[in-house]
Formats: C-alpha cells, structure tokens, sequence
C-alpha cells in the first residue's frame, strides 16, 4: 500500500488522531526540518510521525549520527517506519508521555523536537499537555518545529496554539507558506523555551 493509500486509510479509522488524508510533501518536510543540525550528535525527536515524510528529511540531515527517536500512537504507521528506517529508534507511545521515553533512554533533553501531530484536532487541554512535554524536554538552546495549514490559520485551535507558543517560547517565526504541499502549509519554527 502507498504511503497515500496508507495515509487515507488511517485517516478514515481514526481522523482525530492522524488528523489529515494525506502525507506532508517533500518540500515542507525539508522546512521543518531545518533546525536539525547537519554535525555533531544530536538527540531528535519526531513526534506523530505517520508515514515518515519528517523522517526522511531528518535521516538525510543526520547522516547516520545522533539519536533519532520518533514517537507514533498509530500501531500500523509505526511498524511501517520501523521497517523502513531501521536506524530510527521507534516508539508506540502517546507523545505527552515524551519525558519518560527520554528517560528510559538514558536521555533528559532533546536538542531538537520535529512534530507532524495534526494540532488543530486537539482540544485545548491536549494542546497545552503536549506543549509542556515539549518543553520540559527540549534543551535551552534547542529548537521545536511544527505545521499548520494555511486554510487553518485563523481557526480558534491554531489561533489558541499561536498564543500557547509564543507564551512557552522567547522566539517563535512562522516560515513562509509552502504552495507545493497539498494543502498549503507553514512552519512555526520556536526557540529558546521558557522555564
């Protein structure tokens, strides 16, 4: 099955948990995936990695280094990456549950977080549990990155998540809009988080 038959599929049995019917296309992977450095070691995390279509991106910029631990709750989609990205370090899990996976990894912070979680089908309270998992593990000087559609912008869910990011980070720049992804996407690139 394609990844878009996959995709599509898994959107049918659970649209509130994948969130959208079809993958995010090469050029917004590589936007969001900027931040991950292309030297040294670096401990990155995904979150609802779906497919693999951040995880591509980030394998490229890793080049075999660092640790590259990608956390899905669709049982399907992560057997799926596991045989396709032997490298990744994949886990079933529930992406609020990030500071316990570190740590049973022998690892405290991440030096970068990558998400694909479909923000705008969470309810407030999901929305603010993910966001203090991402920042209670992301190193001070680290980097989150997530998507947005375009057509989403002004909805309650993105404008309440535009608001929640700039109260947990210092600096939070949203990418330019990214026309070749069906539908058009942007990134909001989030530094520095606050304590």
């Amino acid at each position: 099955m394609s990844d878009h038959a996959a995709f599509l599929h898994e959107f049918v049995r659970a649209p509130f948990t994948v969130g959208a019917v079809a993958p995010s296309g090469g050029p917004l992977a590589d936007l969001v995936t900027v931040p991950v450095p292309r030297e040294g070691d670096p401990v990155v995390v995904e979150l609802g990695p779906g497919t693999g279509a951040f995880t591509a991106a980030i394998q490229r910029r890793l080049g075999g280094r660092g640790h590259h631990l990608a956390v899905e709750i669709n049982e399907r989609f992560a057997r799926r990456l596991a045989a396709r990205y032997p490298r990744v370090d994949v886990e079933v899990a529930d992406a609020r549950t990030l500071r316990e996976l570190l740590r049973a990894r022998g690892r405290h912070q991440a030096d970068v977080i990558v998400s694909g979680l479909p923000w705008a089908a969470f309810a407030a309270s999901t929305q603010q549990d993910l966001l203090e998992a991402i920042t209670g593990t992301l190193a001070p000087g680290g980097a989150f990155t997530t998507f947005a559609y375009t057509y989403t912008r002004w909805g309650p869910p993105a404008r309440r998540l535009r608001r929640s990011l700039s109260e947990r980070f210092e600096e939070v720049v949203l990418s330019r809009t990214v026309w070749a992804n069906l539908p058009p996407a942007f990134a909001y690139i989030c530094r520095r988080p606050r304590p």
